[in-house]
């Protein structure tokens, strides 16, 4: 199971819990103030997810009709018709890792999510070809 796969599973669950004390209790659950911002947060990472699995499928796709070689497409001083969109690639990780901090005290004191995440950066960073 992937890391946002293990992630989600976790949302899901939160949010499960929530919605199945509502209807134990037949009315509307109270929310703490950190557990809202907890979904907000953890909304907003899924959402930037998606839309960074988005550009990095349309990103490649460009790549490959084009032929050109890894290192120099994803190189935005090398490549100025995609380079927006590289830097939106750039800042859509950083909001990603900077949401996972913001979420960690709140997802539960059992799971380090930096640690996971700075594994998978690592990785990625190992698997990279350039």
């Amino acid at each position: 199971m992937s890391f946002s796969q293990e992630l989600y599973r976790d949302f899901a669950i939160l949010i499960g819990q929530f919605l199945k004390e509502e209807f134990q209790v037949g009315g509307i659950v109270e929310i703490s103030a950190s557990d809202r911002d907890l979904i907000a947060v953890m909304r907003r990472y899924f959402a930037a997810q998606a839309e960074l699995e988005s550009l990095k499928a349309q990103l490649e796709a460009a790549r490959q009709a084009a032929g050109e070689a890894i290192g120099v497409f994803y190189d935005p001083r090398q490549n100025a018709e995609h380079a927006a969109d590289l830097q939106r690639s750039h800042s859509l990780r950083e909001e990603m890792a900077s949401l996972m901090q913001r979420a960690e005290p709140g997802a539960g004191q059992h799971r380090v999510l930096t640690s996971t995440i700075d594994r998978r950066r690592k990785r990625s960073r190992k698997n990279r070809v350039v």
